[in-house]
């Protein structure tokens, strides 16, 4: 082990790095915040506000988060230990688990965030064994089990990816003869179960909540369950899905979904290493690369090592090429740099180290085959241009080989269910995302959808919420390009301004404002978005209550924003545009400042509806939303755009035609009727 920090000007987010490289970025984290442990070693308190829930909950976070790089350092390497983590955190265990230390942690049962923290000191001192729990004397090692215990037979833990931090802790527990409860894991095992979706995907909950936490707790935790001392029932048999035996073991289930899941998530990565920014917790960063060290532990049959590992690192690379950890060696609360609006109000100083998940690597010997396979240097982006589709997120998935860029188009993932008046979730609702973009983050991106959105508009301009939203098509066509299709009951929101932030949409007060059903027909970096306001709700006027219709594309950011034509901007190497394709639409782009944790600048074209003209209802209006790397891949060359025709009077049979002479055909909904509770 070395306290050293890669290089700058690398590109490992392109090539991948070595595990002498990925261990020395290891290393320079976990020297660089082991400055801030307080005495006893018991607490890390990184500088900085405060989070949400207090600075005794950030200094055990500190502690715990870290430990887990500490500990896949120590497990990878045997037990050499030359910065002597195992003294370090094992001293630190025993003054945070003694009650009557002053350096003390919070326990379990006096706020709950310490329940997730317990997690990660179980599942590494089952990992450690032999240089950490075998060593502690015998009054710390009770300690230890009195402060993990107090999880048994807590029903309180939320109903989501947290079943596992109880499952995790109990089995240690079970491992060297302290209480757990075979009900508590039985119940746990039960609701993990019950988040299985299609392929391999896993929701986190009962909502459409897909995002990293299928990826980085939802697979990962079984794979490192099953190998944990006390975990009898990753061996026990279950009902097999699907074809095959009629009863197989649980860890091979879970290798199984793993293995399904990690071909789609290989496709997720961008060129030049991005993770999907999508959803909540990104402030964890790397934490991004977990599953595919997941696989490479579980041995997973589908995916290659080389990939896997190329995957993995280039994914932490990505991060190390953009400057993170920062000068002092520290991971803020941001994405690149610091950016506070990206955290949630569970977010603290020491959050953003559950990214040492994305370590995992290193916790195998450089012997393992995912280090010495020969590599696989092309993610499947760089290979071709692809659209495919995923069926539980409800996601069709675009990438160009051209710009390297990966874009998802969202009709099925809202961190809500169907039929649900909540605001649209920035990180959830919108309609696109990708590795090159981020949504609109700022405060006004939360109650006014300003992009990757269709938005009706009152007479104050307030803009209308689409989660709850009904999904009606999610498949591939014509080879190259994917159609899908989603229904919303549109809604103002007036949000109640107290709801704590934990990543989803905020509840409040909903107005019905209309029906809309949106098509999107992806092919390549092209999207065209087909939309019909299928009914209009009205005041007690009798007039219609939306005064306009808007259609926003994506937002790109960085330190410079050019516009082009109306409709056009380009912005950190990317260009957008919204380009209308029905004579009833007319096109501007906006600027916003400090709205994404990619730049202190970012524009958002879209479509709109005239001022003074009606919103039209029943009749389809359609634009052309593009992003590409400037000046982009072949298939969008400046100036060509896609167009559609109609096959039929009602429009509602249509051929797009896309700039590389490819076609598609649609066949588009009926209208849809809404709830007699929505008009």
């Amino acid at each position: 082990m070395s306290g050293a920090r890669p290089a700058s000007g690398t590109r490992y987010g392109r090539d991948g790095m070595t595990r002498e490289e990925l261990a020395a970025f290891a290393d320079g984290l976990l020297t660089a915040a082991l400055e801030y442990a307080s005495p006893s070693g018991s607490l890390i308190t990184l500088p900085g506000e405060p989070g949400g829930y207090g600075t005794e909950v950030d200094g055990l976070e500190g502690y715990a988060r870290t430990f887990l790089a500490a500990g896949f350092r120590l497990a990878g390497e045997a037990g050499a230990d030359p910065l002597n983590l195992a003294e370090r955190y094992a001293a630190g265990l025993a003054a945070g688990t003694d009650p009557e230390h002053p350096e003390r942690w919070v326990t379990p049962v006096e706020d709950p965030q310490a329940k997730v923290e317990a997690a990660s000191i179980a599942l590494i001192l089952d990992l450690t064994r032999p240089w950490i729990w075998d060593r502690l004397a015998p009054v710390a090692q009770e300690q230890v089990v009195d402060y993990l215990s107090t999880v048994v037979g807590d029903d309180t833990y939320p109903h989501c990816n947290w079943v596992w931090f109880r499952i995790v802790v109990e089995t240690f527990l079970r491992s060297v003869g302290g209480p757990w409860s075979a009900d508590d894991i039985e119940a746990d095992l039960a609701a993990h179960d019950s988040f299985l979706r299609a392929d391999g995907w896993f929701s986190d909950g009962d909502e459409r909540s897909y995002d990293h936490y299928a990826g980085w707790a939802l697979h990962l935790y079984p794979v490192l369950w099953a190998r944990m001392s006390g975990a009898v029932e990753a061996g026990a048999p279950v009902p097999a899905t699907g074809s095959g035996p009629e009863r197989a073991s649980r860890r091979e289930r879970d290798v199984a979904h793993l293995d399904r899941y990690l071909r789609d998530a290989v496709g997720l990565v961008g060129a030049d290493g991005s993770p999907l920014l999508q959803g909540r917790s990104l402030t964890y960063r790397f934490a991004a690369a977990a599953p595919f060290w997941a696989g490479a532990v579980a041995g997973v049959p589908g995916t290659s090592p080389g990939l896997l590992r190329q995957a993995a690192t280039r994914v932490v690379g990505h991060f190390a090429d953009h400057g993170v950890p920062g000068p002092d060696g520290l991971l803020t609360l941001g994405w690149h740099d610091a950016w506070r609006p990206i955290a949630q109000r569970y977010s603290g100083t020491g959050s953003p180290y559950w990214a040492a998940k994305g370590l995992l690597g290193l916790a195998l010997p450089a012997d393992h085959p995912v280090w010495t396979a020969p590599a696989e240097p092309l993610l499947p982006v760089e290979r071709e241009d692809a659209v495919t589709v995923l069926a539980a997120p409800g996601w069709a998935v675009s990438s160009t080989a051209g710009d390297g860029v990966v874009r998802v188009v969202n009709h099925g993932t809202d961190h809500a269910v169907e039929g649900d008046r909540a605001g649209d979730s920035p990180l959830y609702a919108r309609l696109g995302y990708s590795t090159a973009t981020s949504p609109l983050l700022d405060a006004e991106a939360w109650t006014r959808p300003a992009d990757q959105s269709v938005v009706l508009l009152d007479d104050a301009g307030r803009a209308t919420h689409r989660t709850g939203f009904r999904t009606l098509r999610a498949e591939p066509a014509d080879g190259a390009s994917a159609v899908l299709a989603s229904v919303a009951e549109a809604h103002w929101l007036d949000v109640d301004p107290d709801a704590p932030d934990h990543g989803s949409g905020r509840p409040g007060t909903a107005t019905p404002a209309g029906a809309i059903t949106t098509v999107s027909v992806v092919h390549g970096a092209w999207e065209v978005r087909l939309v019909r306001v299928d009914a209009l709700a009205r005041g007690e006027d009798g007039a219609a209550r939306a005064r306009s219709l808007e259609i926003s594309g994506w937002a790109v950011s960085g330190h410079d924003v050019e516009l082009g034509e109306l409709g056009e901007a380009t912005a950190g190497g990317m260009r957008t545009r919204v380009v209308p394709l029905d004579d009833a639409l007319l096109a501007d782009v906006r600027e916003l400042p400090d709205a994404t944790p990619l730049g202190p600048r970012s524009a958002v074209p879209f479509g709109y509806v005239a001022p003074g003209a009606a919103v039209p209802a029943g009749t389809w209006l359609a634009a052309a939303v593009e992003l590409a790397g400037a000046p982009g891949p072949d298939v969008t060359r400046s100036g060509s755009v896609p167009r559609i025709e109609s096959h039929d009077d009602a429009g509602d049979d249509v051929v797009v035609h896309w700039p590389d002479g490819a076609r598609t055909a649609v066949v588009l909904p009926p209208p849809h009727e809404p709830r007699s509770d929505a008009t």
